[in-house]
C-alpha cells in the first residue's frame, strides 16, 4: 500500500501514550466507567468515545465474488444532558443500481448504575429506523434507550457491500474526546490501495503479511454494477492460496475537535484515513486500473452513462435555445441569456451529486432536476450556442475538500466557460447567483474541469473579486442621550448573494426586528430596499435610526464609540492555537464612512488616534481615519481581507490583527461640556 501525506496542511506530530495491555470488547462495561463523572482530560466534555474499533475485510463467495465487510464496535460515555445526541447513531449506505449495500446494527445496549448494580437496557426494534435519503443513499439509524447522565452505551454495526473499490473512511477523532481508536484492514493481494492520512495526528501503524486460502472459482465474468459482480458462463472450483496484508492503525487519547469562527468543514481536519482501491488484478484476468490519479478519476466519471452521455443530448432544447439567443452576438450576452433561461425555468430539487437521476430530458420537461441534470443541461446548451463550456466537478463544503484522487471525492458539478477574458463559473441551481458569484456551498478550494477530449485541469474555486459592504452614516448626538441618524448600505457580489439568500423569504417586520436586535437595539423607521431580485445590481438598503445605547454620560462628559452600533463586537478568534486553516469564503472589504454631529454646548476633548495596519503577507489591511471640524466628526474605517483561505501558520498574526482592529474601534470619543 502507498501512504501519502496530507499535501496541503502542515501536520503537527502528536505523541501517543504507550499502549496498555488492555482489551476493548463489547459487553464488558465496568462499574468504574459508569461511576466516572467527567472526562479526566477534558472536564467540559459532554460525552466521550471510550473505544471505537473497526475492521474491513474481503470475503469471497461463488454467487457474489468478493464482498467487502466493515464491522465497527463503539462504546460511548455520556457525561451531561448535552451529550444525549450521541445516543442517536446513523450509518449511510449506497442503494446502487440493483446492488445495494447492507447495514445491520447489533449488540446495542445502554448501561446504567442503579443502586450499585449495572442495569442493561437493550435496543428494541422500535429504536431502529431505515430511511431512504434519495435515489442513491439510504440511512440506518438507531436511538438508544434509557439514556441518562452517566450512562454508557455501546453498539456494533456491519456494512456489507459489493462495491469493493471504496473502503469506508475511518475517522479517529470526533467533536468529543476519543480514548482509543483502532482500525484494521485485511486486504487480499489482488487489490492495490491508496491510503491517505488527513488531520493533524498520525496513528501508530503495524503491517503484517499472512497466507490465506479460499475456495475460489475460476470463471468468465462481465462487469456489472459492482466491481466484482457479473454473469458466469462456466467455472471450475479450486483452492486458491493468496497473501493478505493486515494493517492495524491505533490512536489514543485524542482531544475533541473544537470549532471556531471561519471553519470550512471541521471534518476536513479531523484525524482519519481515506482509502481507495487503485488497481485490481484477479487470477487469469487483466490488470484493471481504477482511480490512480485525478485524470483516471475524471475519466471514470465522464464515462458514466448518467454523466457523459447526458452531455451529448441536445435535440430536446435546440428550438428553445435558438429563440433565447436570437439576435445575440457576443459571448457575454449568450452566456447571460442561457444562464438566466436555465435558472428561471428549471428548479433545483436540492439533490446533490454529479450523476443524473431521471436524465436531462426529463428534468427539462418536468422543469425540476438535481444538480447534475441542471448544470449538465446548461453545459450542453452553452456548447450548442458555440461557447467553450465544460462541466467542473466540485466537492461542496459539507462534503469536505477533495484532497485525494477517488470517485467519491466529488459530490457536485458546476459549469466552466472558457473565454478570452478568463474562466467563468456558473451554477444554475441558484436563481440568485450571477457568473463567477457561486453559492457559498461551492467555494471549496479546488474543482476539476473536464474537457470534451477527456483531459482535465484543476480549477481554483476561490473568487478573485472583492465582495463589498459599503455604509454611509450621518448621525446627530443629542444632549438628552439619544442619537438620531440616517444610514445607507450597499452590498456587492457574495455579500449581496448571501443577503438575498438569507432574507428573500423573510417578511419586512421580521427582518427589521432582527436588524434592530443585531445593532444594539436601535429603532428603525422609513426602511427602503432596492434590487432585491435584480441580481446584477448591488443590494441597497437605507433607513433612519434612533439609538439610546451607544451614548454614555459621566458627569459633564459624553463618551461615544466612533462606529456607534457598527463597531466590532468581539474577536472571532479565541483559541490559543489553531491547527486548521481560516476560511473566510471569499475576499471581502468593509468600508464605513460616518459623520457625527456633536451636541451644542459641547466640544471634543479627545479623539482616537488614526491607525493603518496590515496583516502579514498581504492577508488583510485596516485603515482608521478620524477628523474634527467644528461640531462635526468624520470617521472612515476600511477593513479588507484579501485572501479567502489563510493557513494555520498565520493564526496568531491574524488573531492579533483582529484584536488591534477591535481595540481601535472600541476607543471612545470624549465630549466635554463647555
Amino acid at each position: 500500500m502507498k501512504f501519502n501525506q496530507f499535501a496541503i496542511l502542515l501536520f503537527v506530530t502528536t505523541c501517543f501514550s504507550s499502549l496498555k495491555a488492555q482489551e476493548f470488547e463489547l459487553g464488558k462495561v465496568s462499574v468504574a466507567e459508569l461511576q466516572e463523572k467527567s472526562h479526566p482530560k477534558d472536564t467540559a466534555a459532554v460525552a466521550a468515545i471510550l473505544f471505537k474499533k473497526g475492521k474491513t475485510s474481503y470475503d469471497y463467495s461463488k454467487s457474489n465474488g468478493f464482498v467487502m465487510t466493515t464491522e465497527v464496535q463503539t462504546r460511548i460515555k455520556i457525561y451531561k444532558k448535552e451529550g444525549y445526541d450521541w445516543a442517536n447513531q446513523k450509518v449511510k449506505y449506497y442503494l446502487g443500481n440493483g446492488s445495494k449495500e447492507n447495514v445491520t446494527f447489533s449488540d446495542a445496549i445502554t448501561y446504567n448504575l442503579v443502586e450499585g448494580k449495572i442495569e442493561k437496557t437493550k435496543l428494541s426494534k422500535d429504536g431502529e429506523f431505515d430511511d431512504e435519503v434519495n435515489r442513491y443513499w439510504g440511512q440506518k439509524k438507531i436511538s438508544m434507550p434509557n439514556v441518562k447522565e452517566g450512562s454508557v452505551i455501546e453498539f456494533e454495526y456491519t456494512i456489507k457491500t459489493p462495491y469493493v473499490g471504496s473502503p469506508k473512511d475511518w475517522t479517529f477523532q470526533a467533536s468529543i474526546p476519543v480514548n482509543y481508536s483502532e482500525y484494521r484492514s485485511f486486504i487480499p493481494e489482488y487489490y492495490t490501495l491508496n491510503t491517505n492520512f488527513k488531520g493533524f495526528v498520525f496513528p501508530k501503524v503495524t503491517v503484517e503479511k499472512k497466507a490465506k486460502s479460499v475456495l475460489f472459482s475460476t470463471m468468465e465474468r462481465e462487469d456489472g454494477a459492482g466491481l466484482m459482480r457479473g454473469q458466469t458462463s462456466n467455472y471450475t472450483q479450486s483452492k486458491l492460496s493468496y497473501e493478505e496484508t493486515r494493517t492495524t492503525y491505533i490512536a489514543e487519547n485524542l482531544p475533541g475537535m473544537i470549532e471556531e469562527a471561519y471553519v470550512n468543514n471541521i471534518e476536513n481536519y479531523t484525524a482519519g484515513l481515506v482509502q481507495e482501491v487503485s488497481m485490481i488484478k484477479y487470477p487469469n484476468q487483466p490488470l484493471k486500473y481504477l482511480s490512480t490519479d485525478w485524470n483516471a478519476v475524471v475519466k471514470t466519471i465522464y464515462d458514466y452513462d448518467d454523466f457523459g452521455l447526458e452531455l451529448a443530448k441536445t435535440a430536446y432544447f435546440e428550438d428553445d435555445i435558438d429563440v433565447v439567443i436570437a439576435g445575440l452576438n457576443s459571448e457575454e450576452e449568450k452566456v447571460a441569456a442561457i444562464f438566466m433561461y436555465v435558472k428561471t425555468n428549471i428548479k433545483w430539487n436540492n439533490y446533490y451529486g454529479y450523476s443524473c437521476n431521471d436524465g436531462v430530458k426529463t428534468a427539462y420537461k418536468n422543469k425540476i432536476g438535481n444538480v447534475a441534470e441542471i448544470n449538465l443541461m446548461l453545459t450542453a446548451m452553452l456548447r450548442y450556442a458555440g461557447l467553450a463550456a465544460n462541466p467542473v466537478l466540485v466537492s461542496t463544503r459539507s462534503n469536505g475538500i477533495a484532497l485525494f484522487p477517488n470517485i467519491t471525492a466529488f459530490n457536485y458539478v458546476i459549469v466552466g466557460v472558457e473565454r478570452s477574458s478568463g474562466l467563468q463559473l456558473l451554477d444554475a441551481t441558484e436563481i440568485l447567483s450571477v457568473p463567477n458569484v457561486l453559492p457559498l456551498r461551492d467555494l471549496n478550494w479546488f474543482g476539476r474541469l473536464i474537457r470534451k477530449d477527456g483531459t482535465s485541469v484543476e480549477v481554483n474555486l476561490t473568487p478573485a473579486t472583492l465582495s463589498r459592504e459599503m455604509i454611509i452614516m450621518n448621525a446627530v448626538v443629542n444632549d438628552n442621550g439619544t442619537i438620531l441618524g440616517k444610514l445607507k448600505r450597499q452590498l456587492t457580489n457574495h455579500e449581496a448573494l448571501l443577503f438575498r439568500q438569507n432574507n428573500g423569504g423573510t417578511t419586512k417586520d421580521t427582518y427589521l426586528e432582527e436588524l434592530e436586535h443585531q445593532n444594539n437595539d436601535i429603532e428603525v423607521e422609513d426602511y427602503e430596499r432596492e434590487n432585491d431580485l435584480e441580481v446584477l445590481k448591488p443590494i441597497v438598503e437605507s433607513y433612519k435610526f434612533k439609538s439610546t445605547k451607544d451614548f454614555e454620560r459621566v458627569n459633564d462628559k459624553i463618551y461615544i464609540s466612533p462606529g456607534l452600533f457598527l463597531g466590532a463586537k468581539g474577536n472571532p478568534f479565541k483559541q490559543e492555537i489553531r491547527e486548521y486553516p481560516i476560511d473566510f469564503g471569499y475576499p471581502n472589504q468593509k468600508r464605513y464612512n460616518i459623520s457625527i454631529e456633536i451636541p451644542k454646548g459641547y466640544a471634543v476633548e479627545t479623539i482616537p488616534d488614526e491607525l493603518s495596519i496590515a496583516a502579514v503577507d498581504g492577508i488583510g489591511t485596516f485603515k482608521y481615519d478620524i477628523a474634527n471640524t467644528g461640531n462635526q466628526l468624520q470617521i472612515s474605517m476600511t477593513t479588507e481581507i484579501s485572501k479567502a483561505i489563510v493557513l494555520a501558520d498565520y493564526y496568531q498574526a491574524l488573531k492579533e490583527f483582529f484584536q488591534m482592529m477591535l481595540d481601535k474601534q472600541n476607543e471612545k470619543i470624549v465630549l466635554n461640556k463647555i
